[in-house]
């Protein structure tokens, strides 16, 4: 009899164990893919990074490899959702002995009049406006700051800190690109989103509490609360200005309301039990530090009405509707001058000492336009690994590896990623059907001094002596010489059909002196015998 209580017991307890597994399943196939992909490879990290250092080990012997480039151009891209009205998907980078910075590379698509719920990060993000048009919202020193954000706009949102993003392009997509630094994650996967906003689909932070325990820090009924955390289900991306959705989401029911009522509503849902005492106090003269609102955060979602129309708000670049908050601003690339121009193209840099919030994430950014045809002459970054996104046209990377053996020399297109590790000699060049544009973000905030290997700023140039010379195996610097002044340009540098013509010219005239100086001693030779 206790034998077949036993089995029983245990039979109960084994149906009871499925189904909570099964009630554990991730709320979206997708998701519980990347999780199990990235656990398998937390246990192979050591497995893997053994097989870097001997295939590093192998090419420093001077061998060569038909996987190399998978290491330099980033093709592990994998989506961390899609919904309906966007997605973002993330491009994952390895660290190894050579990457002393790891940085994944995202991107985020969203249709117009939609909503990135409100989140917060384990990482840090640097946001990059590669098309449309955005508003921003971020908690910074306890309050509110809301921004807008047109193309080539830089912002940073630091760990932890809440935001939302809504595009406000008219009829126009929005695209980000955004450099993930994981240095403060927690390990989980590429990144982990904590949701504010949420429901079914995605599962707001708030839900691992008691409905009871919210109800008392809102102050309304449980009713009200489950009500609040069970209806979005339309994914972290969502529409929340489509009349035809049927039945209309959450937020589209708060921007049918007029201003006051949605701030009324909100009040009534999320403000914090004895808030106005807190008020009442700070308006005494109590000296208490101001605790932050949830009805603050939220209502600066939805635009103000009454602001959007106002004739006399047309046309100013600072447009007050969308900024709040005495919070950083962001910082637009296309509107800093070049700090390198040519007739072969441009290229900018931002480092801390130009945008502060840098500082802080210890990343830099820059952007280079190259001319049909034209290169970034080959150099080096001393400090910092540099990660690129060739965001328009085509063209080709070449990087080497300290052996002098190719590491890559391949083709690149636009969406392109790939990365440089530091000390690693690189170069770009551009297709010559047209220009090739690239952005990308470096793994330190101070200014950047790259080591250029050719042109007229060169090390080579600087160098030049009889120790350079002997060092090429030539008896004096005279050669090595005409042969180092024969690229007049620096930074960018032409193509052999759009060399300048004083170079083909001078080419032209040693070319000449040399035949002349042959015939003279020819002659002279003649003359003695």
């Amino acid at each position: 009899m206790k034998a077949r209580s036993l089995t029983l017991l245990l039979l109960s307890f084994l149906l009871l164990l499925n189904a909570l597994c099964a009630f554990s399943v991730p709320y979206r196939e997708e998701e519980g893919e990347e999780e199990r992909e990235w656990k398998r490879g937390e246990r192979g990290g050591g497995a893997r990074r053994g097989e870097e250092e001997r295939e590093w080990r192998r090419r420093e012997r001077g061998g060569g490899g038909g996987e190399e480039e998978d290491f330099f151009l980033l093709h592990d891209s994998k989506h961390v959702f899609r919904t309906e009205a966007g997605e973002m998907k993330v491009v994952r980078s390895f660290g190894g002995r050579i990457v002393e910075r790891p940085m994944h590379i995202g991107f985020i698509t969203m249709d117009p009049q939609t909503l990135f719920v409100p989140q917060y990060l384990d990482s840090n993000l640097v946001l990059f406006v590669r098309r449309g048009e955005a508003k921003i919202g971020a908690i910074y020193e306890d309050e509110l700051v809301e921004r807008r954000l047109k193309i080539g706009d830089i912002y940073r949102v630091p760990a932890g800190s809440a935001f939302y993003l809504v595009n406000i392009g008219e009829g126009q997509r929005l695209h980000l690109i955004a450099s993930i630094d994981t240095s403060t994650s927690l390990g989980l996967r590429t990144f982990q989103s904590f949701f504010i906003g949420g429901g079914i689909y995605p599962t707001s932070v708030l839900t691992g509490f008691e409905p009871e325990t919210l109800a008392t820090a809102f102050n309304v009924s449980v009713d009200e609360v489950t009500d609040l955390l069970t209806r979005q289900q339309e994914g972290p991306i969502m529409y929340i200005n489509d009349d035809t959705r049927q039945p209309p989401s959450l937020w589209s029911k708060f921007l049918q309301l007029k201003e006051q009522d949605r701030l009324q509503h909100l009040k009534r849902m999320v403000e914090f039990h004895g808030e106005s005492k807190d008020e009442e106090n700070e308006e005494e003269g109590g000296g208490e530090e101001k605790a932050w609102s949830w009805r603050k955060f939220l209502s600066s979602i939805f635009p103000r009405d009454d602001r959007r129309d106002d004739p006399r708000r047309e046309g100013r670049r600072d447009d007050r509707r969308w900024r709040t908050g005495k919070g950083p601003d962001s910082y637009n690339l296309y509107d800093r001058h070049p700090d390198f121009r040519n007739d072969y193209g441009w290229s900018v840099a931002l480092d801390e000492s130009d945008y502060e919030p840098l500082r802080h994430s210890g990343i830099g950014v820059y952007l280079v336009n190259l001319t049909a045809g034209s290169m970034m002459a080959p150099h080096v970054n001393p400090s910092a690994t540099e990660y690129g996104i060739v965001i328009r046209g085509s063209g080709t990377i070449q990087i080497g590896y300290p052996n002098g053996s190719s590491a890559v020399n391949a083709k690149v297109k636009e969406g392109d990623v790939f990365m440089v590790p530091r000390y690693f000699p690189f170069c770009q060049i551009s297709s010559r059907s047209g220009p090739m544009e690239f952005f990308g973000f470096t793994t330190s905030a101070r200014r950047n001094r790259p080591q250029f290997l050719v042109g007229r700023n060169s090390v080579l140039q600087k160098m030049l002596g009889p120790e350079l010379a002997a060092a090429f195996g030539m008896s004096n610097e005279t050669t090595i010489r005409e042969l180092l002044d024969a690229q007049r340009e620096t930074v960018i540098l032409p193509s052999a059909s759009a060399a300048p013509p004083y170079i083909a010219a001078k080419k032209q005239q040693q070319e000449e002196e040399r035949v002349e100086d042959e015939r003279i001693e020819k002659v002279t030779e003649d003359l003695r015998q």
